[in-house]
């Protein structure tokens, strides 16, 4: 079977589900569209190591990487190869000096490495047609677009953005120290962004 490579277009909250995001993933080159549920913690994960963030401690996804780089062990791919009743399964292709090995994982864990690793995303022709919805987005509730290759990002404001717009400079600094030693890098994003709106204007 032909891999489809896919890339993340936008991080969202559920509405279907309340405290869970939506990960969407595009067709490279094409329309489809791949909307995936995940747990507030993998949408973090994804987060922080899309916006580039340093956390104060390794996430858990961090430390995992950090282990396969002590062992010089690569992540090739992440294929996602199976749907079965909603729910997406996941393999890791990893190589070593010696072999290579297709590892079982959770969607949301498996994107959240291939940020890290900067590794490409594939899934199969007959997962994009039974899942997808063509070119739909998530609705309300969006936390950030993220931008297609070569592409400037499209930001929308986050929940919350009103408090942070009445906040000073310096309220917003102090507020983001605040946030990172609590680790919620959710939050964290949303204040670098209105202090970068600010910087820029």
């Amino acid at each position: 079977m032909q891999k489809i490579e896919l890339e993340i277009v936008a991080l969202s909250h559920s509405m279907a589900q309340t405290h869970s995001y939506v990960v969407v993933l595009g067709e490279v080159g094409g329309l489809r569209r791949l909307p995936i549920i995940i747990g507030g913690p993998e949408a973090q994960a994804i987060a922080v190591a899309l916006e580039d963030m340093k956390p104060v401690r390794p996430l858990t996804h961090d430390l995992t990487k950090n282990l396969m780089n002590a062992f010089e062990i690569d992540l090739l791919e992440v294929v996602i190869s199976d749907l079965q009743e909603g729910v997406f399964f996941a393999k890791l292709v990893c190589s070593s000096q010696h072999d290579t090995v297709e590892i079982d994982s959770r969607t949301s864990d498996a994107i959240a490495m291939a940020v890290r690793f900067g590794c490409p995303i594939y899934t199969y022709d007959e997962i994009l047609d039974s899942a997808v919805s063509n070119g739909d987005e998530p609705a309300a509730g969006t936390k950030k677009k993220l931008p297609a290759k070569g592409k400037e990002p499209v930001k929308e404001k986050p929940a919350g953005s009103a408090e942070l717009s009445a906040m000073s400079v310096e309220e917003l600094e102090n507020h983001l120290n605040e946030v990172l030693e609590q680790e919620d890098y959710m939050r964290a994003i949303a204040i670098r962004d209105e202090l970068n709106r600010r910087k820029g204007n």
